[in-house]
């Protein structure tokens, strides 16, 4: 197992500033935040290349997507020293900014592809968001993770609200939001954040790990069951099953399925094409 990650490019914004693509494996992508100077927090021109990547990851042949920032930090999210002093005007161009920001985390988890956020350093505010936005969650156990905005007078506004509810509960949401602050990676995972946990050095991988037996997986049914579960979260229960019963028909016609079928009675590794 390595935790390296390859160089050689995908798309043109592997050269992107402050967010960038590698495919260190066939199929396995690495989206790298890069602006380590400032704890990978955003800026206009982060959530530029954020949004552009999303689209770029959208159009691609990759089977599982790595999310990362360094060891220092995943991300400290919003930089809240272009938040002071806000003006009435700045404010509206503040929403627009959060409207940036959602329709990228919405596109990440809208791609019929497993986003991985392997978590080193600090995972705060955007950062958590980036990292709730994706379908799985490594962290270090030096790792930080929370939503302290109340602590300047916000909320969470860019999902930390709505998708912590769907994956802790309103309970522990609350909880989270109003009191936790940011976390130690141990309690951030008591609280159900965490998909793993695991030695601080080990996140990439353990993230290069899931990756790879997320990539083996037919790709069809992953993105299948990505998009019915995260609609099940919005629906009523009946809701949920039709979504089920239409998703396991459209599967059943794909020849990724035939050949999962004939793989199985051969007792030989499936050949899986995305078909």
């Amino acid at each position: 197992m390595t935790s390296s990650i390859g160089t050689h490019p995908v798309t043109a914004n592997e050269r992107g500033e402050f967010i960038r693509l590698s495919e260190p494996e066939p199929s396995i992508w690495v989206l790298r935040l890069n602006r380590p100077e400032a704890m990978n927090a955003w800026n206009a021109r982060m959530r530029s290349e954020l949004a552009q990547a999303m689209e770029e990851v959208a159009m691609s042949d990759a089977r599982a997507v790595i999310v990362r920032g360094d060891a220092r930090a995943f991300s400290a999210g919003e930089d809240v020293r272009g938040m002071a002093g806000l003006t009435q005007g700045d404010t509206r161009k503040f929403r627009v900014i959060a409207r940036q920001i959602h329709s990228a985390f919405d596109l990440m988890e809208a791609i019929e592809v497993p986003f991985i956020a392997v978590i080193e350093g600090v995972a705060a505010g955007g950062g958590m968001e980036l990292a709730l936005s994706c379908d799985f969650r490594v962290a270090g156990r030096a790792a930080r993770l929370g939503l302290p905005e109340s602590n300047v007078g916000l909320i969470p506004g860019s999902g930390g609200c709505s998708r912590l509810v769907r994956c802790v509960g309103a309970a522990r949401a609350k909880q989270i939001v109003m009191l936790e602050g940011v976390m130690k990676a141990e309690r951030a995972n008591e609280l159900g954040l965490l998909t793993q946990l695991v030695d601080a050095g080990q996140e990439m991988a353990a993230g290069m790990d899931l990756a790879r037996k997320l990539a083996a997986k037919a790709p069809l049914a992953l993105g299948m069951a990505k998009l019915v579960i995260n609609t099940c979260a919005d629906v009523d229960l009946e809701t949920g099953r039709r979504l089920e019963r239409i998703g396991q028909s459209v599967l059943k016609k794909s020849a990724d399925h035939a050949e999962g079928a004939q793989s199985f009675i051969e007792k030989r590794k499936p050949q899986w094409t995305g078909t």
